[in-house]
């Protein structure tokens, strides 16, 4: 009779468990021999069958897999909260060219923005210091790991030696892990919705520099979380008090009605990194002593 040669009987979690894995089944099914039958696309396992995982009909178990993938990989490596950083893509490091510019104005205006992504450099280490009072376990920086203000975060992270999450999705330009992400923590999306849901499962706050239409899509994903309760009010900060005043009339829709006047509260602005760290420090420090007195302690 043939044996189940399966080293470890019990799984990660320490429960018994005596069956074949699906590892073990999808190499020997690997290495049986190549007929027209188990060359057939009928023949593969359904799990390993690429294929087949793409078909229209399996839209619900590929989103489940993006959802499922970050939240395992995350659990298991013990993070347990994020300070989230969104921002333009096309914003050049400090002396760098302009790649995205179409015209001498962009060019200029990009590389003005170069400031930004100093501050969000310097914002992440200043980050990255306090998460490695917890073991790296909070505070943990992540970014959409790609060019610009992403490549900021994740690089500052790194400086202060710090692990640090880049959610990348698959697009036509823009958006290759830029090399400063934690090789493990550098995740890639099909769908945006569920990338959405990864950015604020943790988010002890949240960032948002200078950008195009996915920084603001991001925004206000954010904003109207929280606005409608949804979502913890969690510091929601905006760099570049002149961009921001320039592109969002925020009192003009709380004149019209179409938000309260309180809603304008939900973001705070700054121009600096330590501005930015002062308002997460102050919030978190408030919350503790309420918790701790709600405590009796």
């Amino acid at each position: 009779m043939a044996r189940l040669k399966k080293k470890n009987l019990r799984n990660k979690s320490g429960v018994w468990d005596p069956l074949a894995d699906s590892a073990f089944d999808k190499h020997r099914a690997s290495v049986v021999p190549q007929t027209p039958q188990s060359t057939s696309g009928a023949y593969r396992l359904a799990y390993a069958d690429d294929e087949f995982l793409c078909r229209e009909e399996l839209r619900p178990v590929r989103l489940q897999l993006e959802l499922l993938k970050v939240e395992m990989m995350l659990t298991e490596r013990g993070i347990n909260s994020t300070i989230v950083m969104f921002g333009g893509a096309r914003i050049p490091a400090p002396g760098m060219e302009a790649w995205a510019a179409r015209n001498e104005t962009q060019r200029k205006n990009l590389e003005a923005a170069s400031v930004y992504y100093e501050e969000a450099r310097k914002f992440a280490k200043l980050c990255s210091a306090r998460s490695a009072e917890t073991g790296y376990k909070e505070f943990v920086v992540v970014t959409g790991g790609g060019p610009g203000v992403m490549e900021a975060g994740n690089r500052g992270a790194a400086e202060a030696g710090a692990p640090s999450i880049g959610l990348n999705i698959v697009l036509p330009h823009e958006q290759a892990p830029n090399v400063y992400v934690t090789p493990d923590l550098s995740f890639n999306f099909h769908y945006f919705a569920v990338r959405k849901m990864h950015f604020l499962l943790r988010a002890k706050a949240v960032t948002v520099f200078p950008g195009g239409f996915g920084t603001l899509d991001e925004l206000f994903e954010t904003v109207t979380l929280m606005q409608t309760g949804r979502m913890a009010l969690v510091p929601l900060i905006l760099f570049g008090k002149e961009f921001w005043n320039s592109i969002i009339n925020l009192e003009a829709l709380a004149e019209f009605g179409t938000i309260s006047p309180s809603d304008v509260e939900l973001m705070q602005f700054v121009d600096t990194a330590e501005e930015a760290w002062e308002i997460i420090e102050t919030f978190y420090e408030k919350l503790d002593k309420e918790a701790n007195s709600g405590n009796g302690k």
